[in-house]
């Protein structure tokens, strides 16, 4: 019962800590705010008329300009009627077509006085509706695991934070990206482990066997991505850094840390899902010898590990199913694909993932087969 007491106030103690951090993480700033205009607003206008006179109808794409009628509904220049331009260059992914009743955001231009100069639509507006998703999402999860829902919240808005002001400008400002990422995975493997998996024995073994699972994914990646001759630039908007006063990113270094970045949440499944199972076997039957404790611990790895691959195939291969289906429309031979650069990366992104979860099972088996049995045995043994 003390055990148990003591564990519930290590828990609340460690809750409070990350909620602290977390709201220091958002009062630091980025560095690159004052990269912002000065005399500029954005506000949420309502689309109220539209001249579709000037577009040009090529098959299924537009082209020219769309007038547009806005009423401003926030800020300063609430109520404001006036007109705006839409361009189409003939780009369905960048392009946008307002319907009358459509709320957009609009960048309002101002002079030095504050004065109303022009109005410039920049795309639907879609902050409610993703508020609304997420207040959804957090709903769901506190209903259907209470506590530990709650603390997986927290976790989640954490991780947010870590990215948006340290990582993403980390890489700006030309630190060492590999090592930035693997300090940033450490932190938000420590922080969700023991957020969800409490402060305890359980936690720490899916910590140590995460943290192992990462590092061995990372020197994968170092070596493979040198190996594979991509260059960085095959993400989408990294060349248009190098265009934009950032040409002294590695942009080569960031891509191979994004490999064992995205890997690292299924890593992290993979040693709580061990290290839990293995300690329930253990409190179920405390004689067990660490051998046929570490046994189980792999056989419980082996069906995890089966399926986590397969998740990583299917997440990476559906962000590439377009250029896959014009491959294929084309009569792309299967050998040319595997070879070209976009289709390589993520051949290589989904199997050294893949290598790091099927490290992470046997890894995790063994230090929880030390740490578990060792703990048992000095209790047994005092």
């Amino acid at each position: 019962m003390l055990i148990a007491e003591k564990s519930g106030v290590k828990d609340k103690f460690f809750v409070l800590l990350v909620c602290l951090l977390t709201f220091v993480l958002f009062l630091i700033p980025t560095g690159f705010e004052n990269r912002l205009q000065k005399d500029v607003i954005r506000a949420r206008a309502l689309i109220t008329a539209v001249d579709n006179s000037e577009l040009e109808q090529y098959g299924i794409v537009k082209t020219g300009n769309q007038g547009v009628e806005i009423e401003i509904l926030n800020g300063p220049f609430k109520g404001l009627v006036t007109e705006s331009n839409n361009m189409l260059m003939g780009k369905l992914e960048l392009d946008k077509m307002f319907s009358i009743g459509d709320v957009a955001l609009v960048v309002i231009n101002m002079k030095e006085n504050g004065e109303f100069v022009y109005a410039n639509v920049i795309d639907h507006y879609r902050i409610r509706i993703e508020l609304v998703l997420l207040l959804l999402f957090s709903g769901l999860l506190v209903l259907f695991a209470g506590w530990t829902g709650a603390k997986a919240l927290l976790s989640f808005i954490f991780t947010g934070a870590c990215i948006w002001k340290i990582l993403l400008p980390g890489f700006l400002n030309g630190w060492n990206p590999i090592l930035l990422s693997l300090l940033i995975i450490s932190v938000l493997s420590g922080v969700i482990i023991f957020l969800v998996g409490g402060v305890t024995k359980r936690g720490l073994v899916a910590f140590l066997g995460t943290i192992s699972g990462i590092g061995i994914t990372a020197v994968i990646s170092i070596l493979f991505g040198g190996l594979f001759h991509i260059h960085g630039a095959i993400r989408p908007f990294s060349e248009t850094l190098l265009y934009s006063g950032y040409a002294h990113l590695d942009l080569s270094a960031i891509f191979i840390s994004g490999i064992f970045l995205a890997s690292s949440g299924a890593v992290m499944d993979i040693g709580m899902d061990i290290s839990a199972s293995m300690s329930e076997i253990v409190h179920k039957k405390p004689d067990i010898h660490s051998s046929e404790l570490i046994l189980s611990g792999i056989k419980v790895g082996r069906a995890v590990v089966g399926t986590m691959t397969t998740t990583l195939l299917l997440a990476y291969s559906g962000s590439y199913s377009a250029v896959l289906m014009v491959m294929m429309a084309q009569g792309t031979p299967m050998f040319n694909i595997l070879n070209l650069s976009y289709i390589s990366a993520e051949i290589l992104h989904t199997l050294v993932g893949s290598f790091g979860l099927v490290l992470t099972a046997p890894l995790t088996a063994l230090i929880a087969g030390f740490i578990y049995k060792k703990t048992e045995d000095s209790s047994l043994s005092s």
